[in-house]
């Protein structure tokens, strides 16, 4: 009997349909490595019930923020973050160009 062509053998089309879902695997396994951190930052010149959303949205417009949360009571921000997109940094500059400078209170990795 004769063998029917193509079958049985591995074509470069075949190992082709299968690159994208290794890719897909490598790179979710690579953001995986990423590590989350949470800062809580003490915030200055928050005087009104508006101020907490202010700071909110100026720290969620950050590349690799995942949450924030705004006390006004005890006038902090706790932030959880990407460490591989952002930095501490970025956090107390954004704050500080919406008008309420910030520093570090508590760091947690």
């Amino acid at each position: 009997m004769e063998k029917l062509r193509g079958f049985g053998r591995r074509t470069p089309l075949r190992k082709i349909k299968i690159l994208p879902f290794f890719l897909a695997f490598a790179f979710m396994s690579g953001s995986a490595l990423a590590e989350s951190h949470t800062v809580t930052l003490a915030v200055q010149n928050m005087t009104c019930a508006v101020c907490p959303i202010t700071v909110k949205k100026a720290l969620e417009h950050i590349s690799g923020i995942h949450q924030v949360s705004v006390d006004y009571p005890s006038k902090t921000a706790t932030v959880q973050f990407d460490d591989t997109t952002t930095t501490v940094d970025n956090l107390t500059e954004a704050t500080k160009d919406a008008g309420y400078p910030s520093s570090i209170k508590q760091e947690k990795k």
